[in-house]
């Protein structure tokens, strides 16, 4: 059983939207915290968009779920357990912002619900609080749990043959990377750039939202003529100290973020929450500067070729990755935070690094060539090391032993958790509806009355 079942937010604004038109029930109650049948009915609706195959136990399943949520508050509360306001609204914004890109913005998702921001925002606090706090609770039971290696052996040979999973090819790479430094006449000729852009728009009325998509470098917004709609702790302090001290109607004078120069139009301000569009121009090396971290690297590809330096030694002396440098140049992978890399997922992410590699053996080195980091927007030049490169294989513990083992800690977790429901239900006032008496739950939750 999952710890909790997580709302797709934009489901739940949906079916809340449909269920104020219908008559709603308390479905169960754990302690002080009731359950009603509308948000059974509003997870049901989020796996029927998912496309999840819809079970005549689902509603059963759904309700234990949420009961299991629940006794983790009703615990939380005795244990005094409280995550702050501002933790909440962050997670609040993360996903208003993932809904806004879904649906066409903020004003579109406040005429879909009928309510401004604020008040969606005012509503569901307390879900979103509810839900952080019981994964802060579960995260207090299974904090002590780990597993030994025999634990992990013995995890490992009670897995039914036709059960364990077959594990693509693999592989471990590490790099060295050179960005070439931004110098101050790179700054400067970028901002004179967006100087020149803003004069089109302030003194011969260009449209901002054309110069936007035809100049702007910002990947998010250009294509939106740079339209940006956020509340207060979004964006980084110089573009927010902007917002907010423009007029409506107002083109800012250039200023300077992590991420290069911007101007900004502000289009709308309410509260916290602001509308504007903005023009992204990026400090960019020259030629020469590329060319000079290219010799760089040539030198290295070099010295380890002939063997003078060694790779930790290369990654030290040479690279300037932030990301890579203090781990050897191991590169991680983002969909699992492991060293290892799925092959389907290396296509996805960086397709260079897989056609520089296809053909390597396990410590041969990349010639040097152009990269482009593009979480970070940046332009540099890497070599690549294949570390390790593993044949499509069954599960095994020789080969996939970090695999195996989070699995273990896993499902040792899920154990942990069912002994304290367990424990737990006897002690806590439960009442379910009689709709719901004939469910087959998991844990022992219609106790004898």
């Amino acid at each position: 059983m999952k710890s909790i079942f997580i709302y797709s937010f934009f489901m739940v604004l949906s079916y809340s939207a449909y269920s104020q038109k219908t008559i709603d029930k308390i479905a169960a109650q754990v302690g002080d915290n009731i359950i009603l049948l509308s948000d059974i009915q509003a997870q049901k609706l989020q796996a029927l968009q998912a496309q999840m195959e819809i079970t005549p136990n689902m509603d059963c399943e759904i309700l234990e779920q949420l009961l299991y949520q629940k006794l983790l508050l009703t615990q939380a509360a005795l244990d005094s357990i409280i995550v702050p306001e501002a933790q909440v609204d962050a997670e609040m914004e993360q996903r208003l912002r993932v809904i806004q890109q879904q649906i066409g913005g903020r004003q579109k998702l406040e005429e879909f619900y009928g309510k401004t921001i604020n008040e969606i925002k005012a509503e569901f606090f307390k879900v979103i609080s509810e839900q952080l706090t019981a994964d802060e609770m579960e995260r207090t039971i299974t904090q002590d749990v780990a597993v030994t290696p025999r634990e992990v052996q013995r995890f490992y040979d009670g897995i039914p043959l036709d059960s364990i999973p077959l594990i693509n090819q693999q592989m471990m790479f590490q790099q060295i990377v050179i960005y070439p430094e931004v110098t101050e006449a790179d700054k400067q000729r970028a901002c004179a750039k967006l100087k020149k852009i803003r004069t089109s728009i302030v003194e011969q009325n260009r449209s901002f939202e054309a110069q936007a998509r035809v100049h702007s470098e910002d990947p998010g917004s250009a294509q939106f003529g740079g339209r940006i709609e956020a509340t207060k702790g979004m964006m980084v302090p110089q573009f927010e100290a902007t917002a907010y001290s423009l007029k409506k109607g107002e083109v800012s004078e250039v200023f300077e973020s992590t991420y290069g120069y911007h101007i900004m139009k502000l289009l709308d301000r309410k509260g916290d929450d602001y509308v504007c569009q903005h023009i992204l121009i990026i400090p960019k090396y020259d030629d020469a500067g590329i060319e000079q971290a290219a010799f760089r690297l040539d030198n290295c590809y070099k010295e380890l070729i002939s063997g003078t330096i060694t790779w930790e030694d290369a990654v030290q002396k040479y690279s300037n990755d932030d990301a890579t440098k203090q781990n050897k140049g191991t590169i991680t992978n983002p969909y699992t935070g492991d060293v290892m890399w799925d092959a389907e997922n290396l296509s996805e992410i960086d397709r260079d690094i897989y056609l520089l590699t296809d053909k390597m053996n396990p410590g041969d080195y990349s010639l040097p060539s152009l990269y482009v980091n593009q979480q970070e927007r940046k332009q540099g030049v890497r070599i690549v090391r294949l570390v390790k490169r593993t044949e499509p294989h069954r599960a095994n513990l020789k080969q996939d032993y970090a695999l195996i083992t989070r699995a273990a800690e896993a499902d040792k977790k899920q154990k942990v958790i069912n002994d304290w429901i367990n424990a737990k239900i006897n002690n806590a006032y439960i009442r379910i509806d009689e709709d719901f008496q004939k469910c087959n739950f998991r844990n022992p939750w219609l106790k004898e009355m």
